[in-house]
């Protein structure tokens, strides 16, 4: 349970930071296209969103597979429910972590 509460700490701070960094520019700016690469260009910044998504990909599927295992018990099913969240996990980081090294690489 304590990685919950890690990552909800870190989460919570980090997307705070997101915010305020949002805000500095006027919301319809923000959206642009070319401000959009800039940020992920922006080397400090890419990094926060990483660890933006790592964080909440680890504390979503973390809470999901909690709440499955409360709905049934068994060997079996606590694997399966275990590693499914886990690649679950590795995907959808994986996928967004496409994003960032693409523009980065200067492949969009």
């Amino acid at each position: 349970m304590k990685i919950h509460y890690g990552t909800a700490l870190a989460a919570v701070a980090l997307v705070a930071v997101h915010i305020l960094m949002r805000l500095t520019m006027g919301f319809a700016e923000s959206l642009e296209y070319e401000t959009v690469l800039t940020n992920y260009k922006f080397i400090p910044y890419a990094i926060m969103l990483e660890l933006i998504l790592i964080l909440l990909s680890v504390h979503g599927f973390n809470g999901l597979r909690v709440i499955l295992l409360e709905l049934k018990q068994g060997r079996m099913y606590e694997k399966a429910v275990s590693y499914g969240c886990l690649a679950a996990m590795i995907g959808l980081i994986a996928y967004g972590s496409r994003t960032i090294i693409m523009t980065n690489m200067g492949m969009v």
